[in-house]
C-alpha cells in the first residue's frame, strides 16, 4: 500500500532524490516480476542494490508463508539477474536479503516461518558463492525480536502455543531505530556472503 507520508519523509531527507513507489505482490509469477523490473530499469537505467524485505509471520498460512518469505524472494532475485548477470552483459549488483535470527535459531512454535527464513539464509549464502560468475554479491540481514506489529499477534503452527506472541513480547527486544541503524551499517559494509545478526541493538557477524 502506498504511504505518501513515508515518501514525503524520504524526500525531505534529500530533496534532490526522486522516490518512486510501485505496488508489487512478490507471489506473482516470475514473468510478472520481470515485467515490473523492465519498467524500473527502463526508467532508472541502472539499479545498484536490491533489498528483498517482504515477509509474513502466520504459521496457519503454510503455503502463503513459503510463497512470500522464500519463493517470492527467489523469483525477485532470479528476475533481477536478467539485468545484472555479467554473463549477459550486465554490470553486476548487490542483494541484501532480510531474513531473521530464526533462520539459524528456530522458534519451534513457528516452524514454517523459521524454515522459510532458514531457506533464505541458505539461498543467500549460495548466491554469494556465485558472485565470481554473476558479478552479483549477496548477504543476509537477520533481525532479532524488534518492536513492530509483526510480533504483536500471530498464529503458531497447529496452535501448539496460542500465547506465542505474548511470550515473545516478554523477551528483550530492540527498537526499529536501532535495527534500522544497524541495517544501514550492514549495507555500508557490503560484505559478500556475510550473515549479519541484528539483535538487542547490536550488529554482529554470525559467520
Amino acid at each position: 500500500i502506498e504511504n505518501p507520508t513515508a515518501i514525503a519523509e524520504l524526500k525531505a531527507i534529500n530533496p534532490k532524490v526522486t522516490v518512486t513507489f510501485y505496488p508489487y505482490d512478490v507471489t506473482v509469477p516470475l514473468t510478472e516480476t520481470k515485467k515490473l523490473l523492465t519498467t524500473i530499469f527502463g526508467k532508472l537505467k541502472t539499479v545498484d542494490l536490491l533489498i528483498n524485505g517482504a515477509g509474513i509471520l502466520d504459521d496457519h498460512q503454510i503455503e502463503r508463508t513459503i510463497a512470500v518469505n522464500f519463493t517470492g524472494l527467489v523469483n525477485t532475485t532470479t528476475a533481477i539477474l536478467d539485468f545484472w548477470d555479467k554473463r549477459k552483459g550486465g554490470p553486476g549488483g548487490v542483494i541484501a536479503n532480510i531474513c531473521s535470527v530464526t533462520g539459524f535459531n528456530a522458534i519451534y512454535q513457528v516452524p514454517v516461518y523459521s524454515a522459510s527464513k532458514a531457506a533464505v539464509v541458505s539461498f543467500t549464502s549460495s548466491l554469494a558463492k556465485l558472485a565470481g560468475i554473476t558479478g552479483v554479491t549477496a548477504y543476509s540481514i537477520n533481525p532479532g525480536i524488534t518492536k513492530t506489529t509483526l510480533v504483536h499477534k500471530f498464529n503458531s503452527w497447529l496452535d501448539v502455543e496460542p500465547r506465542v506472541a505474548e511470550l515473545l513480547d516478554e523477551h528483550p527486544t530492540q527498537t526499529t531505530l536501532q535495527c534500522a541503524q544497524n541495517f544501514v551499517k550492514a549495507i555500508e559494509a557490503n560484505q559478500n556472503g556475510a550473515i549479519w545478526k541484528l539483535d538487542l541493538g547490536r550488529l554482529d557477524p554470525v559467520m
